[in-house]
């Protein structure tokens, strides 16, 4: 039934963000354009620091859902990839189609390393600092309420930044697991913290083994099914 609402989830912000939500503003395409190439000028502090944080929050479900997509019978990089442009939209079908499964087996490949380094989870959470400062401080919130209200894309991308700060903690179990980690305080800290409790966990949470062989039994189709 979980899996049944990632996807009757993923189907309804689908149908929101292209039926229900404002309409597309004449200047979007070039908002996006100054927002990819850094010409900042001009632009709400806080837009800016949100479209960035966008590109942090697929960095930040890599360091989960690749070593999640070791158990699980369809690779998770593709998702991954597609994060990056559309956030919450790839996340979603990966959520819907995964099973749990709080082991790992084998060895870290290069990629897997990189992704559970403690040196990249300190970047993330450092990058995430700067852009919270930068667009709290600097940000002006009368306009940001108002583009929200006007514009489709800050619309969408704030709805997309809202559902990645409550779909992480579906993953959290699995990882804190594989790693030992049993303290359901710790749990529910991460979880109840928006993004900044996710770029603590990441940069905090022990590594993994080198290679570890698997305890886990195989999900029976019964269990698959209640998922």
């Amino acid at each position: 039934m979980v899996r049944v609402g990632f996807g009757l989830l993923w189907l309804g912000f689908v149908l929101y963000a292209f039926l229900l939500a404002p309409p597309n503003q004449p200047d979007t395409f070039s908002l996006i354009k100054d927002l990819s190439t850094g010409q900042w000028q001009g632009i709400n502090p806080l837009v800016v620091a949100l479209f960035n944080l966008m590109g942090v929050w697929p960095v930040l479900y890599a360091c989960l859902l690749l070593i999640d997509g070791r158990g699980q019978r369809l690779p998770a990089w593709p998702f991954v990839i597609f994060s990056f442009g559309v956030g919450a939209f790839a996340v979603l079908p990966y959520l819907a189609l995964r099973q749990p499964y709080p082991a790992f087996e084998g060895q870290k490949t290069g990629l897997l390393k990189w992704v559970d380094s403690r040196w990249v989870g300190l970047l993330i959470l450092a990058g995430v600092l700067v852009l919270l400062a930068y667009g709290l401080i600097a940000g002006d919130w009368n306009d940001f309420v108002n583009q929200w209200r006007t514009d489709r894309f800050i619309h969408v991308m704030s709805l997309d930044f809202c559902l990645l700060c409550l779909l992480f903690p579906s993953l959290l179990e699995d990882d804190m697991t594989r790693r030992g980690l049993t303290d359901r305080r710790l749990f529910w800290a991460v979880s109840l913290l928006p993004l900044l409790g996710p770029a603590v966990y990441v940069a905090l949470r022990p590594p993994l083994p080198a290679s570890a062989t698997s305890s886990q039994p195989p999900l029976t189709a019964q269990e698959v099914d209640m998922t």
